[in-house]
């Protein structure tokens, strides 16, 4: 058993933030055709009790797929705790009355929910064009969910539009061939622009979308393994973020908060550098 001494050096080496993060009670409306629908709660105070435990004094709550616009619960929970911030899952016609009132609540941007989808959105529309141009006058940021070889169609208009933009999990690139696919190579062309960053979260699903289902019993760390050293490589701690994914949404057997805190002090050995990568999180969510 670790000696008091020795589980304080333990947490010392932990996040200060854990910029992606989800919480949902068990009986919260699923949208069709979700993809799992768990049958448990994960609270908000579920979080900040794991958080706690292990030393992480910050929080990004992401909105959940599953339930799309949705935000009921997260919205509530930011609203009791301040150590939290949220991304909110948006109708592309959201006014500014509504999303300045999320921002009061604590939401700091909006989530595109895209993977898993066979079609991808118009962002030439009207209604994609003014919901981007609101969020570039509130300073928000897009958190972008999508498989790798969908990501450039995505990333390019985005961009081009003038928001600042989060990629999730490493940006889902092609496990056939992470560092050489297009994806990989659209996401470092639009973090030279100085508007992008990408989080460091969820390496056990690089194997794949479908893979917690095709294959439970997979390798879960080689290919993020992989990806965080190239990516600490070519674009350093200023525009690199870390996320536990809490609680782990179709990996719980496989999965623990003490799994990924060892895969972030594995992808960041220095801890010079994890200080740096929870600086740049606290920059962009909280100040």
């Amino acid at each position: 058993m670790a000696s008091a001494n020795e589980h304080d050096k333990e947490i010392s080496g932990n996040p200060v933030i854990d910029c992606h993060a989800h919480i949902f009670t068990s009986d919260m409306p699923a949208c069709v055709g979700a993809w799992t629908v768990p049958d448990y709660a994960f609270t908000g105070d579920d979080l900040l009790a794991r958080m706690d435990a292990h030393g992480i004094h910050f929080a990004i709550l992401s909105g959940l797929s599953i339930s799309g616009e949705y935000n009921d619960y997260m919205i509530r929970a930011l609203r009791r705790h301040n150590r939290l911030r949220g991304t909110a899952i948006v109708n592309p016609q959201a006014d500014l009355y509504a999303l300045e009132h999320m921002q009061a609540d604590g939401i700091t941007g909006i989530r595109l929910q895209l993977a898993r989808r066979s079609t991808l959105p118009d962002f030439s529309s009207d209604e994609y064009r003014l919901l981007l141009r609101r969020l570039r006058d509130l300073d928000w940021h897009v958190q972008l969910a999508i498989e790798g070889p969908q990501l450039r169609p995505v990333l390019e208009p985005l961009m081009e539009a003038g928001v600042k933009v989060v990629i999730d999990h490493f940006g889902h690139p092609d496990p056939e061939g992470p560092l050489a696919c297009d994806g990989f190579a659209c996401m470092l062309e639009a973090i030279d622009t100085g508007r992008c960053w990408v989080k460091m979260s969820a390496g056990f699903r690089l194997p794949g979308t479908t893979a917690w289902q095709d294959d439970p019993d997979g390798n879960l760390d080689d290919i993020a393994d992989l990806v965080a050293a190239e990516l600490l490589r070519r674009v350093g701690t200023d525009r690199l973020l870390w996320g536990s994914d809490a609680p782990f949404v179709g990996y719980e057997n496989r999965v623990t908060f003490e799994s990924v805190l060892a895969s972030y002090r594995r992808w960041l050995p220095d801890p010079a550098k994890r200080a740096e990568i929870c600086r740049t999180g606290l920059k962009l969510y909280f100040s």
